[in-house]
């Protein structure tokens, strides 16, 4: 679970720079309300409240990496699922290797601090 108190501002930078390839991992596996994905990136201790996950839903259908539709809920009105598109994951498989190789990296660079 996502621990505020914890989180340090370079913590919360690199959050953010990774923060939409993880909305796009958890979408890979099929779609997703948007109070479902905050709950999961919540307790993937990737964001602490719903509110910021919305502008970067936004900006990723805005890029065509996600898109929206409405389903009729048994419990409320109806709710927006959000669903990777073709370009989307193909973005998320072009992060891949560079995520992987990045912190190979740091972790590399970083092994002999104390």
């Amino acid at each position: 679970m996502f621990d505020e108190a914890s989180s340090s501002p370079v913590v919360t930078q690199l959050r953010k720079g990774v923060l939409e390839y993880c909305v796009l991992r958890h979408l890979d596996a099929g779609p997703e309300y948007g109070l479902e994905l905050a709950n999961k990136l919540g307790e993937d201790g990737l964001i602490s409240h719903g509110g910021s996950l919305y502008p970067l839903l936004s900006r990723l259908r805005n890029q065509q990496l996600v898109e929206t539709f409405w389903q009729e809920s048994e419990s409320g009105p109806p709710r927006r699922y959000y669903r990777q598109t073709p370009e989307g994951r193909a973005a998320l498989r072009r992060f891949l290797p560079e995520w992987r190789s990045f912190v190979d990296r740091v972790n590399q660079l970083m092994k002999d601090v104390e």
